[in-house]
């Protein structure tokens, strides 16, 4: 029996609508690439935007796709000859994945971007990368670490209260470990769970271990 191909479908934005349409055209040739028609693109696995900057128009462009979005696993691959840090930290928000310079924008490139997404990795230049790291260190140095938060919304002590409930420990065995009375532990799990609607504690442990928080 062959081997069933996967086809990511694709919803091409250009501010060019001779760049969209040369797009589309050497995209939709590759079998495993399909190019949807505009009232479609709701549904696209991949929102590919080709633009020569990034204005304040792209930016609601990038936000209105997102929302008309009903595909919860969409990426966008943003093609374009410059774009702002700020910019790129807010269009995470909207589901951008890969940024790609104008300069370096084979279609072999963007074709490889566009699968990479739909699999759920990006694809980011090193200075890009930076940005965001730089990003996600500053909003938990001077955000949430005075809070007492942990970036996936978690206190530190329910953390650690989880931490142990990994290791196997029960309520009286965590409170000795964290010198804690056993109501305190209680309440803390008590609240962490309603707080991020959790059924239980093995769901707690399973949302941080998803997390990456333990």
């Amino acid at each position: 029996m062959a081997e069933r191909v996967r086809v990511i479908s694709i919803a091409i934005l250009a501010s060019d609508p001779v760049t969209g349409e040369g797009a589309a055209s050497c995209l939709s040739r590759q079998r495993e690439l399909t190019v949807l028609p505009p009232q479609e693109h709701e549904r696209a696995d991949v929102i590919l935007m080709l633009t020569v900057d990034v204005t304040d128009e792209t930016m609601l462009l990038m936000e209105a796709a997102s929302a008309r979005s009903v595909n919860p696993g969409m990426g966008i691959v943003l093609v374009t000859g410059s774009v702002r840090e700020g910019q790129v930290v807010r269009a995470v928000q909207f589901g951008l994945r890969s940024v790609i310079r104008r300069q370096d924008a084979g279609f072999d490139r963007i074709a490889k971007a566009i699968r990479g997404v739909a699999d759920g990795c990006g694809v980011l230049p090193a200075s890009v990368q930076g940005w965001l790291i730089n990003h996600i260190g500053t909003v938990h140095g001077d955000v949430l670490g005075p809070m007492g938060l942990t970036p996936s919304g978690l206190e530190v002590r329910e953390v650690e209260v989880l931490r142990l409930l990994a290791d196997g420990l029960d309520t009286t065995e965590i409170a000795q470990k964290l010198s804690y009375s056993e109501r305190t532990i209680k309440n803390i799990i008590s609240g962490m769970t309603n707080r991020l609607g959790l059924r239980n504690r093995a769901h707690a442990v399973a949302f941080a271990l998803r997390s990456g928080t333990l």
